[in-house]
């Protein structure tokens, strides 16, 4: 019994040291890149009714945890530099090194935000060039913060530690940055001449719902709808797999009999039949906001930018109420409605449905300080999901947050369509963003239909004039409605000279 009590104590004791040490949350570690500009939150846990003291770049503040062990503090503004030091106070001193003020950026989104640098093929190149960038990519004033993949949490967790760290960029610790942050964060960094740090915060293979949270979806009757078709797969998921079980040993028996036939016809494999993916494997509707989302709040940022959309390619419609949906949720979780934010337009593929592009286009001209990242041009194999040319991507990007952002005078989009008239058979079509100018770089212009009453599109002729677009078919008398690259794998070629690509459009958008 005696044994028992001294093993109680000693816990106790032990759990009482350990509550007692002040922890700052995982973001505040050594290497990291801190915002310029703006007031910086600093937080995390101790002791209850602690005194806590940080000094960091001249400024020195105390503040008092609460009874639940948090505390949260307050930076004022710093301007950009370093290397500094942060030494956090309380019971114990933690001291953190090689801290910088800079632009920090969240990159968020699925499997083409996650793709790693070290999988990158420029396109037309060969690999020895991907090597060539890589050995490059010696830029110690850029790191990346990785937040590690989590499942599902049912409510937000805004008091969780973050594990991980931050790292800086060279040309070994490279090989595993987003690809697309790298690209972004390397230009900026070029063209700010100040630290850049990345927090990349992706998922592969997740839907947009499930960075959203609850309430937000609660919101619309279209959206809560989601919430319930989780529940229904849930509940269906038993007997789905338990069929898949049955019926393996036939659906392995056709894959390898069509394996051999695509191998000798020399087309691609075939893949092989797996069992169906639990609905919560990755956190169904709210999952990832509560448990890679709230969490990094409020972290100071200066925007985001967002590549996802390809889980959500057969539900465009929808998608118009999602994008705007989560925009506003993650600028109130960051206190900002401004907060800037640069959305990537999918990539041509033959699966990506015209509509969800649409959608992503349609959300940066209803929501104030968007931005529209077009893709199309980046890559030629539409088999493939993930494009491997990410630096045009990356660039892009930094070009829409230099003027999105940072108020730069450049045009930071592509041509996007405004307006038509008709004139007699011909429709004349007039955009935003056409910088210096439109151009197709002395070729004809591609991916134009025309319709008329009926509604029957049909191949268009298409030239620019007074930089504006003039489309029209013979054949059609009567025009009513132009659409240019509305298709899974458009093939546009119009720019402005500023070598910006236009968006997939249609005049007569439902």
């Amino acid at each position: 019994m005696k044994r028992k009590i001294l093993i109680i104590i000693t816990l106790f004791l032990f759990q009482s040291l350990v509550r007692a040490n002040v922890k700052p949350n995982g973001l505040f570690s050594n290497n990291a890149v801190i915002q310029q500009g703006v007031a910086v939150p600093v937080w995390g846990v101790a002791d209850i009714d602690e005194k806590i003291t940080i000094e960091f770049a001249g400024q020195k503040i105390s503040v008092t945890t609460t009874k639940d062990g948090k505390w949260n503090a307050k930076l004022k503004p710093l301007k950009a530099g370093g290397p500094y030091e942060m030494i956090i106070k309380g019971k114990n001193t933690i001291i953190l090194s090689n801290i910088m003020v800079g632009e920090v950026w969240l990159c968020s989104g699925q499997s083409n935000m996650v793709y790693q640098v070290e999988r990158i093929v420029p396109e037309g190149n060969s690999q020895k060039l991907a090597d060539v960038l890589i050995e490059a990519a010696n830029y110690p004033e850029i790191r990346q913060f990785s937040i590690p993949l989590s499942n599902y949490t049912s409510i937000p967790e805004t008091a969780i530690d973050i594990n991980g760290g931050w790292d800086i960029c060279n040309s070994q610790s490279v090989k595993k940055f987003s690809a697309v942050g790298y690209f972004f964060a390397k230009d900026l960094y070029k063209k700010l001449n100040v630290p850049i740090g990345i927090i990349n915060s992706s998922y592969g293979g997740t839907m947009i719902e499930q960075w959203i949270a609850k309430d937000y979806l609660m919101q619309s009757p279209e959206l809560e709808k989601t919430l319930k078709d989780y529940e229904r797969n849930l509940n269906q998921f038993p007997s789905r797999l338990e069929k898949f079980q049955l019926d393996e040993p036939k659906l392995l028996e056709k894959w390898r009999s069509d394996s051999e036939l695509a191998k000798s016809e020399g087309k691609e494999l075939p893949r092989k039949p797996m069992p169906p993916r639990h609905p919560a494997s990755s956190g169904g509707p709210t999952g990832l906001y509560n448990a890679m989302i709230a969490p990094l709040a409020p972290f100071a940022i200066k925007g985001v930018a967002w590549y996802q959309g390809e889980q959500n390619a057969s539900r465009g419609m929808q998608y118009r109420q999602l994008l705007p949906t989560l925009i506003k949720n993650w600028r109130t979780t960051w206190s900002n409605q401004n907060l800037p934010f640069i959305i990537v337009q999918l990539p041509a593929h033959r699966n990506l449905k015209p509509e969800l592009r649409e959608a992503q286009l349609l959300t940066t001209k209803v929501v104030p300080n968007t931005a529209l990242v077009v893709t199309t041009d980046c890559h030629t194999d539409t088999t493939d999901i993930h494009p491997r040319n990410k630096q045009p991507v990356g660039e892009r990007l930094a070009v829409a947050a230099r003027g999105l952002a940072y108020n730069e005078k450049i045009e930071f989009q592509g041509p996007i369509y405004e307006s038509h008239k008709v004139e007699r058979n011909k429709i004349v079509l007039s955009f935003k963003h056409v910088g210096k100018g439109l151009t197709t770089n002395g070729k004809d212009l591609k991916d134009f239909f025309i319709a008329g009453p009926d509604k029957k599109f049909y191949p268009a002729n298409a030239v620019i004039k007074d930089n504006n677009v003039v489309v029209y078919n013979d054949n059609v008398k009567i025009p009513v409605a132009v659409r240019m690259g509305w298709n899974t794998t458009p093939i546009i070629n119009l720019y402005n000279k500023e070598g910006l690509l236009a968006s997939p459009f249609r005049t007569d958008v439902e």
